[in-house]
């Protein structure tokens, strides 16, 4: 499902309350991998009921979901003809959910730029060099726009032609995080988190009884570092960055980051954005859409919306080889 390099890093745990076991496990799915440190106070779950009840939620996520599975249930619509079919419960919610962000972000998160991202080299197993011909940009432009080629009305989705189809990279790996997050839950178990290929849930509290402690990559192509340490309870955060998967042709740098209206990469100077909020599912879709609207119009949209939103920026010219900026509910997290 990922088609984007992912920012998050959990910060190691070293310590645990007193008697309260901590049960780690980890794994792969959706072409990533998934990380979960759970607090047991009672020692009544064993790392294989965990583990059991983890994949389990993540194989009927990739049986919904995945792009890469021809069975798949959205694998099975992208291969269908102009039309509309009945989905189920998680792919409808997923669905809604991308509804909502993209027409609450101008438009500028999209699950139909699949298209796009492919004419531009950035798809799974792909890799080009140079930049494609604009003949080759408006021919995939014309089968993309979630606007234009699909409606959504309740359980039911419709498209508008053959050849029109939705990629969930962007939204569907955080819906993936919190479908593990229930399922841990159901264990009986309330401090935990939960982390695929960085989108990432935490409930509760960690072993040393405080906020999880969560450390956001400096965006550098040069090594991997922390740029800042957040706290985060009982909330959704992914972040999105462009500078892990780009191409350079004369000089240009070309990331894999589409802006759906013009079908080309984003070229403001915003290197990273992370958004926390109610569940990973939201988290991720906006963390995609903030970083390709860009600092000055993702803020504006980030505070219409009370979004919290930590936006980084290229400071060429300066000490400061980065800057950040907050949103109010993002700050408001933090103090």
């Amino acid at each position: 499902m990922s088609r984007r390099n992912f920012l998050i890093m959990p910060l190691v745990l070293a310590a645990c309350k007193a008697n309260a076991a901590v049960i780690e496990t980890s794994g792969a799915t959706m072409g990533t991998t998934y990380n979960v440190a759970a607090i047991d106070p009672d020692n009544a779950i064993s790392q294989q009921d965990l583990r059991g009840a983890i994949e389990a939620a993540l194989a009927e996520v990739n049986a919904q979901m995945s792009n890469w599975d021809a069975s798949s249930e959205i694998s099975r619509f992208n291969a269908q003809g102009a039309g509309a079919a009945q989905m189920s419960d998680g792919l409808a919610r997923v669905m809604a959910a991308a509804q909502q962000v993209h027409l609450e972000s101008d438009g500028q998160f999209d699950v139909t730029v699949g298209p796009l991202i492919d004419v531009w080299g950035f798809g799974a197993g792909q890799a080009r060099v140079t930049a494609p011909s604009d003949d080759e940009i408006a021919a995939a432009l014309e089968i993309s726009g979630q606007e234009r080629h699909l409606r959504l009305q309740g359980k039911q989705l419709e498209k508008s032609a053959q050849g029109v189809e939705i990629y969930l990279s962007g939204i569907g790996k955080g819906y993936g995080v919190d479908r593990v997050a229930d399922a841990i839950a159901s264990l009986g178990l309330t401090d935990y988190m939960v982390e695929i290929g960085g989108d990432l849930y935490t409930s509760g509290r960690n072993a040393q009884g405080m906020s999880w402690r969560i450390g956001i990559e400096t965006p550098d192509v040069t090594g991997r570092s922390v740029l800042k340490v957040v706290g985060a309870s009982d909330l959704g955060m992914a972040t999105s960055g462009d500078y892990r998967n780009y191409f350079e042709q004369d000089g240009v740098r070309y990331s894999h980051l589409i802006d759906p209206r013009t079908g080309r990469p984003i070229t403001h100077k915003t290197a990273s954005a992370t958004v926390m909020t109610e569940n990973a599912m939201l988290a991720d879709g906006w963390a995609t859409a903030m970083l390709i609207l860009g600092r000055e119009r993702g803020l504006e949209i980030a505070e219409r919306n009370d979004l919290a939103v930590m936006f980084v920026e290229r400071n060429s010219g300066s000490d400061q080889p980065f800057a950040i900026t907050q949103s109010s509910r993002f700050a408001e997290l933090q103090a």
